[in-house]
């Protein structure tokens, strides 16, 4: 009996402790499962935490893991600038091509003209971009600002090309008004050193400096052409050199350096010797007349 009593008494016991163990199970699960949330977020919070200094640390550190991409509002409000910054770069484009164009001017560079056409394609889409997600939103709007930042820089390279063309012509255009004006320069004075063109201008001095008239210019036409024929390269063994006959004749430096050269300067200062010394031509023709020299 006593042992009878004993066996169900250990029946009981193991009954006992079964019911334990199965009411504690959901527990020691549910205690598991929390101790391996609780490690993600332990370890979440470890790689996303905020470095040292960075206010608002905290609590916010785990919800950062989700965060990589950023809201919709934020993501539409960048696709707008971006837009804008899109159309003003094509419009530059186009007012850069239009005038690379209407120049007419050799533009030395590898494009004469900024390709808009991938922009203007990413334009459109941004302008339709109603529906769109926002992760393809960002990457449309980043294709974009690639693409912006390409024709910005090629519109900038095209306009350097521009200027350096436009300073050439201006170059070259400088060079070919002086090469004009110094051939016509030295095309006066050809047709200035001639008999003709020195009597002209012996003419005109004579009367602008002098107030000396035609009476005068007789008598000075007279005497020069004795003395050298109105030959401003005219010169005598004694010395006497162009077409007043100046002994020596680098007296005539007086008038100008190019006195060897140039027969106005030659005639400035015959004129100015016969003023000073005979008054008027007509008194230093008279002179020659009666001294063979004057």
């Amino acid at each position: 009996m006593i042992q009878k009593t004993r066996a169900l008494q250990r029946a009981a016991r193991a009954a006992s402790a079964r019911s334990a163990l199965t009411s504690r199970r959901p527990i020691l699960l549910f205690g598991t499962a929390t101790a391996a949330l609780l490690g993600i977020a332990l370890t979440t919070g470890i790689v996303s935490a905020p470095a040292a200094g960075d206010q608002g640390a905290g609590a916010g550190a785990v919800v950062r893991l989700f965060d990589a991409t950023p809201p919709p509002a934020k993501v539409a409000d960048g696709a707008v600038i971006t837009l804008s910054d899109a159309r003003d770069a094509v419009a530059a484009a186009e007012a850069m091509n239009t005038e690379v164009a209407s120049s007419g001017l050799a533009v030395e560079a590898a494009q004469t003209a900024v390709d808009t056409d991938r922009l203007a394609a990413d334009i459109d889409r941004l302008e339709e971009r109603d529906g769109l997600s926002s992760a393809l939103l960002t990457r449309l709007t980043e294709n974009t600002e690639r693409e912006i930042h390409s024709v910005t820089e090629a519109t900038a390279t095209l306009g350097a090309a521009l200027t350096a063309a436009r300073e050439k012509k201006a170059a070259d255009d400088a060079a070919a008004a002086a090469a004009a004006e110094a051939e016509a320069a030295a095309a006066a004075l050809a047709a200035a050193n001639t008999p003709d063109g020195a009597k002209q201008t012996a003419r005109q001095l004579a009367s602008s400096r002098y107030g000396w008239g035609e009476d005068q210019f007789s008598c000075l036409d007279s005497l020069w052409t004795k003395e050298s024929s109105w030959n401003y390269q005219a010169y005598n063994p004694s010395g006497a050199t162009g077409i007043p006959q100046a002994l020596p004749g680098d007296k005539m430096a007086s008038a100008g350096a190019d006195w060897q050269t140039n027969a106005a300067t030659q005639i400035a200062w015959g004129l100015g010797y016969i003023a000073s010394v005979y008054g008027t031509p007509c008194g230093a023709w008279s002179h020659s007349q009666a001294t063979n020299w004057y």
